[in-house]
C-alpha cells in the first residue's frame, strides 16, 4: 500500500520540482487521496466506524406458558424461525397476529384455508391476495419461503415469513405501532396485537 501511494505521488512531485504553483500541487494531492480513501473503503480495506457497524439482534424472549398451551408447536417454530428475516422483530408479535387474523390457522371462517375473506384476504396470516378492498401485498411479499416448490398464501411455512417481510418492510420494529397499522388499518387491531404479544413472551431473558 505505501508502495502504490508513493509511486501515486512521483509525477506530482515531478509536478512540483518543474514549479507548478504550491496550490496546483495541493489540490491534486487532496483530490487523490480522497479518491484511494473511496477506493479502499470499497475494497473493504477499511473498517467501518463503530457507530455504523450494524448491531447484534437483541435476543429473543422465550415463549411464555401461555404461549406454549395456545401455539401448535409447528406454528411456534415457524414464528419464531421467521422473525429472523426481520433483525428485532419478536416473533411474538407474528404470533400474535397468527392468534388474531386465524387463531393459528384453526379458524374456519372463510378465506383461512382457501378462497378469501369479504375484504380480499387469504391465509393463516390474511395477507390481501388482489380480490378486494385488502389489495395484494401477498404479491410483493409472498414466496416460497419453505422451499416446498410452492408459493401458497394458505401454507403457514410461505405465510408467516411473508408477515415478518412485510412488517419490516413497513417499519418494524423500530416503529411497529405503524407497521401493525399497515397490516390491518385498526389501532383497536395494533393494540390488541402488543397485548397478546406481551402475553406470549415469558418473562426474563435468554432462548429456551
Amino acid at each position: 500500500m505505501t508502495l502504490a501511494v508513493w509511486l501515486a505521488l512521483l509525477p506530482l512531485r515531478l509536478l512540483a520540482a518543474l514549479g507548478l504553483r504550491r496550490s496546483l500541487v495541493l489540490t491534486c494531492l487532496f483530490v487523490l487521496a480522497v479518491t484511494a480513501y473511496g477506493v479502499d473503503q470499497d475494497l473493504g480495506l477499511l473498517d467501518p466506524p463503530a457507530a455504523a457497524r450494524p448491531a447484534r439482534p437483541a435476543r429473543q424472549a422465550a415463549p411464555s406458558a401461555a404461549a406454549r398451551a395456545d401455539i401448535p408447536a409447528g406454528y411456534l417454530r415457524l414464528y419464531r424461525r421467521a422473525a429472523s428475516r426481520c433483525p428485532g422483530l419478536s416473533w411474538s408479535v407474528l404470533a400474535a397476529i397468527g392468534k388474531v387474523e386465524s387463531d393459528h390457522g384453526r379458524s374456519r371462517l372463510p378465506g383461512v384455508r382457501s378462497g378469501w375473506n369479504p375484504a380480499g384476504a387469504a391465509g393463516p396470516m390474511q395477507f390481501g391476495i388482489g380480490t378486494g378492498r385488502a389489495g395484494n401485498a401477498w404479491a410483493r411479499y409472498g414466496a416460497d419461503f419453505d422451499r416446498d416448490g410452492q408459493r401458497s398464501v394458505y401454507h403457514p411455512g410461505d405465510a408467516i415469513p411473508a408477515a415478518a417481510r412485510y412488517l419490516c418492510a413497513a417499519g418494524a420494529p423500530r416503529r411497529l405501532d405503524r407497521a401493525l397499522y399497515a397490516y390491518n388499518h385498526s389501532w383497536a387491531y395494533v393494540a390488541k396485537v402488543k397485548a397478546i404479544a406481551a402475553r406470549y413472551r415469558a418473562r426474563g431473558r435468554g432462548r429456551r
